[in-house]
Order: structure tokens, then sequence, then C-alpha cells
């Protein structure tokens, strides 16, 4: 009984986390703080992609290890967005973030997505857009965790994945570019700005589709492995 209870408020807490906390944080850190104290968005939004994490413990016993997995995926995201940094439009944390997300889960795949944003951007530019970023990528991985099951050894289902994850990446940043240039939001603003992105938002989907496709079975045969060898 006391189990199912803790599973209860986990699951609670995450929902919380993900839908209450985390978005609040990101439209505060827009309307209220603008460029002041930006890095305390920052902060809250890594500090709930952990506690979001945190929450999965109980039903997965191996949370150190996928702890390391976790890391490695933010390490080469990060490290790859730096490689490809000189391709406007081109990196490939999306494609790292799904295919660690499917093996390791979705609150993992949240926090790789998000540390992503938050590691490479300490070479491309920290700033009022970087919670926006966490929470673009968090919510990729943790849709690709969501749904491992559909995924998991699916080349061309991740494929397609990944493309409409970049296009919808661009438009919620397209969303914090109307709200930072204008202090609010209105849909013709937004048109305008996703219509100004377009050649970016296609070349991001397609290298999504690019690194996906490369790194798809080499990823699939690897975390494969240590997910049965480890039991994660």
């Amino acid at each position: 009984m006391i189990s199912g209870k803790n599973e209860k408020l986990r699951k609670a807490l995450s929902v919380l986390i993900l839908f209450v906390f985390i978005p609040a944080v990101v439209l505060s850190g827009v309307f209220i703080f603008r460029s002041k104290n930006y890095s305390y968005g920052i902060f809250a939004v890594a500090a709930l992609s952990v506690m979001l994490f945190a929450c999965g413990f109980d039903r997965r016993k191996t949370g150190t290890r996928r702890l390391v997995l976790a890391a490695a995926a933010v390490t080469m995201a990060s490290v790859g967005r730096a490689v490809f940094s000189f391709v406007p439009g081109v990196n490939p944390i999306t494609a790292v973030t799904v295919l660690f997300a499917v093996y390791l889960g979705g609150e993992a795949g949240f926090m790789i997505g998000a540390f992503s944003a938050l590691i490479s951007n300490i070479f491309a530019g920290q700033g009022v857009w970087t919670p926006f970023q966490m929470f673009a990528w968090g919510m990729i991985g943790l849709i690709a965790g969501v749904f491992s099951k559909q995924f998991a050894g699916h080349t061309v289902r991740l494929c397609v994945y990944t493309f409409f994850a970049g296009l919808a990446y661009s438009f919620i940043m397209d969303v914090w570019t109307v709200i930072w240039a204008y202090n609010t939001f209105r849909l013709s603003y937004y048109i305008a700005s996703i219509s100004s992105a377009a050649p970016y938002t296609a070349v991001y989907a397609v290298s999504n589709v690019v690194f996906t496709a490369l790194l798809a079975k080499p990823f699939s045969e690897k975390l494969g492995r240590i997910k049965i060898k480890y039991g994660i």
C-alpha cells in the first residue's frame, strides 16, 4: 500500500514538474525577468529536470547506471553540436536525445535534452532563450521515451519522429521569439516568425533524419546490449 502511494505521488510530481513548474519557470523568464537574472531560470529548469529523473528511481532500480549513460548522452550531443556549429541549422542533439531516450526512458530523455541544451550553450551562448531550449529538447526526449516500444529497433519510425521533432523544436523556439520581441503573443507575429525561419527549420529537420539514419543501428545494438546486460 505504501509503495502504491509513493508511486502515485511520484507520478503526480512528475506531471506537476512537466506541465506546471517548468512551463511557469520558462514563461516567467520571458515575461517577468527578461534579460535580467536569466540564470535563475536555467538553474531552475536544470534542477527540475533532475527531480523528474529521480521520480523514476522506484520503478527503475538501475538509477545510477541510467544516470551515467545519460551523462554520456549529454556529452555526445554537446560535442556533436560544437563539431557542427559551423553549419547553420545542423546539430545532432535531437537525434542523440531520442536514441538514448528510447532505451533509458522518458525521464532520462527529458534530462538528456535539457542538459544538452544547457551544456552545449556554454560555447553556443547562454541567454534568456536557454530555458526554452531546455524545455523543447527535454519534451522531445520525454515523448521518445514514453513511446519507446514503438520506436526501438525501427529506424524509419525514428527518422519520421526526429523530422517532426525538429519542426516542433523550431516552432517552440518561434514562440519564444515572438514573446521576447513583442512582450506578447499574437498569431500573426508567430506565423511571420515561422515563415522567416522556414529555411533554417527545414535544414534542421532534415539533418535530424540524417543523424538518426546514421546512428540508429549502432545505437540500437550497443544500447540494446547494455539494457539487457544491466537490466536498465
